[in-house]
């Protein structure tokens, strides 16, 4: 129940406050006090868009603010938000001059989206239009399926996921064919990419070692000329560093066993010659290998060839071709298992609609069933309001299986004996949808629940007289067990009222200025007289008729 509703700066509201009752609770006031204000403050606390310039000329910003009996099935959902002991939900909206708006959830800051769905279970907003929803087809469907009970809504989830997981399952097939009709092209290539590779055998050590090689054969007669220059310049003759590193040898060895140190020095000088004719001897073998393979340098080149083309076409090194290699493998086993994935998507495509059409024909089970009975229900209820001898049916059509079923419902309405029954959306008048929603409401399970706070904004605009006062007998139904707001400019519905709050605008301030008050017995009787047009309470026939609306509430 929503026990308070506190309005701030909102347009021409500058402060309002209303403590509100169980049962129905009921606002009036002249066209263009506000009542409409009002009707945008509790769709704030529903999470609604704040309207560009709601907030009341010179205030920094607008606040609402609901305070809500707190039920235990959403006490678990807002967990650390409240205290254990707390008995009520405070939802506010504060909405800035330059149009920002901040939630809050018990003092504390919250989304929008924290704000709407904590308000969902707790209040269900009727616009002005909102009877016109009945004439949808998807809306038709849910208050028929809230009739049948939450068994069905239970069978409606496992429909919904049947659903999703069928058309999950016909894109993954979708993809997996497009990829078989061009498996065979790419599989093509890949063979052939992969054998030119594995052909190759290419290897990071191989080229490094072969472009070594070929610098060495392109220039082997700077290389001879460079080997055999230096193994003569250490040649034997009298001129040589061999013959002359063997003179001066034979001067240290005559002085051998004098001094120690000139024994080290001429022991490393005989190394020296020692070391000369070696290098001179790999010089000239290096010299005679040079000439090696005939036709060496060809060969090396034309395996660079090789390795040079598979670079150019897969990435630029030998690392990026083996890399290329192995991600063709790859892909050729997963082209190689499309048909077998073809196959499996296609069994899990079959089951998923299996289990579709099995859900889809419970939902319809169980709809053709209850159709019958909420179409009794409905009737006797458009009996009780003023609708005496309407005819209303629920017919059932089928459609291809969706994530709601495989049905179409159409609610049908005859509202005058002896014509034919059609579709709601065409048949019924605004004033007509306005009782027909009120006998749904009071017949299904559907949309509003038990102990949710009902608000209706001019539900019962264009309707009067007896009709007016069956209306009001239908929403004082409603508020038997619940709490229902209503925004009227009907005196019929505003007599049944527990709790009748007055709107009125006062002109002579600048900007002018709404004010809410609650009546009491003697002021409800005045309001009730202006509601029907008579001038004041000067007119004694009107206030008479005020009165006897009272009593007979």
């Amino acid at each position: 129940m929503l026990c308070e509703l506190r309005v701030e700066n909102l347009l021409l509201i500058e402060r309002a406050e209303l403590r509100l009752a169980r049962g129905l609770n009921v606002l009036t006031g002249e066209t263009g006090a506000g009542k409409t204000v009002l009707a945008h403050a509790l769709d704030l606390l529903l999470g609604g868009r704040a309207k560009p310039g709601i907030v009341r000329p010179g205030a920094a910003e607008a606040y609402v603010e609901g305070v809500f009996e707190l039920p235990d099935t959403l006490r678990g959902e807002l967990g650390e938000r409240l205290p254990a002991d707390a008995d009520e939900v405070v939802l506010a909206r504060r909405i800035g001059a330059d149009g920002r708006t901040r939630a809050l959830v018990n003092g504390r800051s919250a989304t929008v989206t924290d704000l709407r769905e904590l308000a969902e279970p707790l209040i269900t907003f009727y616009g002005q239009h909102e009877h016109r929803k009945l004439t949808l087809a998807g809306a038709q469907l849910d208050i028929l399926d809230g009739f049948c009970g939450d068994a069905q809504l239970a069978r409606r989830t496992k429909v919904a996921a049947a659903h999703a997981v069928a058309r999950e399952a016909e894109t993954a097939l979708a993809n997996l064919r497009e990829l078989a009709g061009a498996r065979e092209r790419e599989l093509d290539l890949l063979d052939f990419e992969l054998a030119e590779i594995e052909a190759a055998e290419p290897s990071e050590e191989e080229a490094a070692a072969l472009r070594a090689e070929r610098e060495r054969l392109r220039h082997v007669e700077a290389l001879r000329a460079a080997s055999l220059g230096a193994a003569e310049a250490a040649g034997a003759d009298e001129v040589g560093i061999t013959s002359l590193l063997a003179t001066a040898g034979r001067g240290l060895a005559g002085a051998h066993g004098i001094d120690p140190a000139l024994d080290a020095l001429a022991e490393r000088w005989q190394a020296l010659l020692y070391e000369v004719d070696d290098v001179a001897a790999e010089l000239r073998a290096y010299a005679e290998g040079l000439d090696g393979e005939p036709g060496r340098l060809d060969a090396v080149e034309e395996r660079l060839a090789v390795l040079d083309r598979l670079e150019r076409k897969h990435g630029g090194t030998i690392a990026a071709v083996l890399a290329h290699a192995e991600s063709c493998r790859a892909r050729r086993a997963e082209l190689a298992g499309a048909e077998e994935a073809i196959e499996v998507a296609t069994s899990r495509l079959e089951q998923a609609r299996v289990q579709l059409a099995t859900g889809a024909q419970a939902l319809h089970k169980a709809r053709a069933a209850a159709g019958p009975k909420l179409a009794a229900a409905v009737r006797r209820r458009l009996d009780e309001l003023a609708m005496m001898g309407a005819a209303f049916d629920v017919a059932l059509a089928e459609r291809e299986p969706g994530p709601t079923g495989a049905d179409v419902v159409e609610f049908l309405i005859a509202p005058n004996p002896g014509v034919p029954a059609g579709p709601l959306r065409e048949t019924a008048s605004g004033g007509e949808l306005s009782r027909i929603m009120l006998a749904l409401m009071g017949v299904a399970a559907a949309g509003p629940g038990g102990a949710r706070t009902l608000v209706f904004d001019e539900v019962d605009a264009g309707i009067g007289g007896q009709t007016a006062r069956a209306v009001g007998d239908g929403l004082r139904e409603l508020a038997a067990e619940r709490q229902v707001i209503c925004i009227t400019h009907l005196p019929q519905v505003a007599s049944l009222a527990a709790r009748h709050f007055s709107i009125s605008k006062d002109t002579s301030r600048t900007p002018a200025q709404t004010t809410v008050s609650e009546l009491g017995e003697d002021a409800v009787v005045s309001e009730l007289v202006r509601m029907m047009g008579a001038d004041g309470d000067a007119d004694e026939a009107a206030r008479r008729h005020a009165e006897e609306l009272l009593r007979a509430a």
